[in-house]
């Protein structure tokens, strides 16, 4: 079963994944700015995790979450750093 999440802010869906080709990039990925969301499969590949772009169902929760992780996580210490450094531009 597919998920369609939905960001809060409409229209904000080109600007994340944006965000999330250039966080890949300086992460030394391959983005294709046609096409950013492939990078998960490079990622994939990289960790040996079997991921296609078609039926995934036999994929562990561990190895989506290898997967999600090294994409997500660096976006979220990319965002958490951003926000440091607006705040601290504050004071």
């Amino acid at each position: 079963m597919a998920r369609r999440r939905k960001l809060i802010v409409p229209g904000a869906e080109q600007g994340v994944t944006d965000f999330k080709a250039e966080v890949m990039r300086r992460e030394g990925y391959s983005v294709n700015p046609a096409r950013p969301d492939d990078v998960k499969y490079e990622v994939a590949e990289e960790l040996g995790v079997p991921l296609t772009p078609r039926n995934n169902g036999k994929l562990t929760t561990e190895e989506a979450g290898l997967v999600g992780g090294n994409i997500g996580g660096p976006m979220v210490r990319e965002m958490i750093r951003l926000a440091q450094e607006k705040l601290s531009k504050r004071e």
